[in-house]
Formats: structure tokens, C-alpha cells, sequence
């Protein structure tokens, strides 16, 4: 296997994972409480890698953390969970799918890669498989819940192509920046969460399970693995690994819920993979010019210099 190969690979059990979060939010959460879920999903992984690095950003970085944890963690989050409880699964799989869309054009004009043909229609056709997986004829539109979607993909699509423009700071870790951004987030969420929806509720088991999967493995974990492949992919391909997310999500419906999963389904499945693999090749490289072996002469002042036919008078 490449690095490259592994590195993708690595950055892709991101998304898998976060193909559960539909799953644990509907079967293992209290119902109407997104800013909360937020707030359990991000603060107590942030705090739990805050200890394990025992490294606080320094100078510009406590305003960078600050930007990137509410970009990525603080709005996203609470628009990901308020689209979970307001759409039907699918509805907000789709709307969450035009995330790559939106990191091509704020790619474009903060890291200066510009956007192909191949990267557009790439885009294009991984959303159009997520709608064949997941979207069912008569799936309610709610408008907030499509706002929702549609903001909490625009944030965390700033949140990758600015993570990718900052980068972190020398002798820093990826699991150290994780910390940051998830800390930062859950604070951002903290007030928002008390002031809009009141104190916890009351807590089960259940409950407590589904949240402790959140914050460590679909939260501390994964997003330590995505902002490594962040930094060693481009903006793009690490964006074109999200239609695995739904896919993700539809495999667990069928084995965890008893969802059906016809032809239309698999096909949606194979075009959004497809469209994914493809993502993440990166354009031909160039054939080298063939080496110039015939050579002119001239004398000057008596001596010979050797010149390529381009006359450049080096030797190549």
C-alpha cells in the first residue's frame, strides 16, 4: 500500500464512523435536544485530549483554535444534530452531501486550488449516489432542518479548507490541535445549549452509552484521524471521502434496523463509492521531455562550446 493509499484510508474511517451518528442519535438519545448532544459530543472528548497532550495554543493560536473549533465543532455540531431531529435521515444525508461543492469554491479562494472539471463532476456524482441511497419518495422537507443541513455542511467546509490553510504550529501535534478545536467548540455550544434548552435532562443509561460513543470514538478519535489526513491531502480529496458517511448510514439501517436495501439503493451505493475512489486520484503526472542528445558547436576565441539545441549554451 502507498502512503498515500494509507493515509486516505486512515482519513476515510472519519466519515465511516460518522455514518453512525443518525443511528445513535435516534436509537440511543434524548429526542429534541441537539445543542445539548452538542455539548456531550465535543467538550468531554476536548477536555479528555487537553489532558492526554497537556499542551495549550500559544500566542496567535488561541484565536485560531478558537475560529476552527467553532467552524468545525461549535456550529457545526448543533446545525448537524437540529438537521438529525427536524429531517428524515435521508433528507439530511442529501443536503449534507453539496459539503465538497462548497470546499471547492472556498478552496478556490483561500488556497488557491483551483477547481477542475473532474473535481466538479466528482462532487456532482457523489451527491447524486447519496440521493439514490438515502432519499425515499414523500421524505418530508422541512425548510429549518434543510437550513440546518445546508449551514452545518458551509461550516465545516470553511473549517477544512482554514485547517488546512493554518496548518498547526511547530512541535504540535495533530491529537493536541484535535484537543483545542473540540474543547473550543464545546465551550462556544455551552451557554447556547443552557440558555436555549434549559438544564440536562435526565439521563439513562442508554443515553449515557450513546454519548460516551460520541465523544470518544465518533468524536476524539475520528476527528484526530481527520485532521491528520487534512493536512496530507488536499482540500478536495479529503472532502470527496464524505459520501461514506451515508453509505455508512445506510449499511447500518439495513443490518441494525431492518432497513430495506433495494437496487436503486446498491447502485446508489456503487455510483457514491465510485465517485469517492476517484476523488482521491490525483491528475497524471506529466511525462518528462524526452532528453536532447544532438548538439551544435562554435568556436569562440579559439575554444569550443558545446550549446543544446536551445541554445541556452549549457550543457544539460
Amino acid at each position: 500500500m502507498s502512503r498515500k493509499a494509507a493515509v486516505v484510508a486512515l482519513t476515510a474511517l472519519a466519515p465511516i464512523s460518522w455514518g453512525s451518528t443518525y443511528f445513535v442519535t435516534t436509537e440511543f438519545l434524548p429526542p429534541d435536544r441537539p445543542l445539548f448532544t452538542g455539548l456531550m459530543r465535543a467538550l468531554p472528548a476536548g477536555l479528555l485530549l487537553l489532558a492526554l497532550t497537556r499542551k495549550l495554543p500559544q500566542g496567535a493560536w488561541w484565536w485560531k483554535s478558537a475560529v476552527l473549533g467553532a467552524l468545525n465543532i461549535g456550529a457545526f455540531f448543533p446545525l448537524l444534530f437540529l438537521a438529525a431531529y427536524r429531517l428524515p435521515g435521508g433528507v439530511a444525508a442529501v443536503v449534507g452531501s453539496v459539503g465538497p461543492l462548497f470546499v471547492v469554491g472556498l478552496a478556490a479562494l483561500f488556497l488557491g486550488e483551483k477547481p477542475t472539471v473532474k473535481t466538479l463532476l466528482t462532487a456532482v456524482t457523489a451527491a447524486f449516489g447519496v440521493s439514490l441511497v438515502v432519499l425515499k419518495a414523500g421524505a418530508a422537507f422541512d425548510m429549518v432542518g434543510v437550513l440546518a443541513g445546508l449551514l452545518s455542511s458551509l461550516s465545516m467546509s470553511a473549517g477544512i479548507v482554514f485547517t488546512k490553510r493554518w496548518g498547526r504550529p511547530e512541535g504540535v501535534g495533530a491529537l493536541a490541535l484535535t484537543g483545542w478545536q473540540l474543547a473550543a467548540g464545546g465551550l462556544v455550544i455551552l451557554p447556547i445549549a443552557f440558555l436555549i434548552e434549559g438544564a440536562p435532562p435526565v439521563l439513562t443509561g442508554t443515553n449515557l452509552a450513546g454519548y460516551a460513543y460520541l465523544a470518544l470514538g465518533n468524536t476524539a478519535i475520528s476527528y484526530f484521524l481527520w485532521f491528520r489526513g487534512i493536512e496530507r491531502l488536499s482540500a478536495s480529496s479529503a472532502t470527496l471521502l464524505g459520501p461514506l458517511s451515508p453509505i455508512t448510514a445506510a449499511v447500518i439501517g439495513w443490518a441494525a434496523l431492518g432497513q430495506a436495501l433495494g437496487p436503486v439503493q446498491v447502485l446508489g451505493m456503487a455510483i457514491a463509492f465510485g465517485a469517492t475512489l476517484v476523488g482521491q486520484m490525483g491528475p497524471r503526472a506529466p511525462k518528462a521531455p524526452a532528453p536532447v542528445e544532438s548538439f551544435s558547436s562554435t568556436e569562440r576565441n579559439g575554444q569550443k562550446v558545446s550549446m543544446d539545441l536551445e541554445g541556452s549554451g549549457v550543457r544539460r
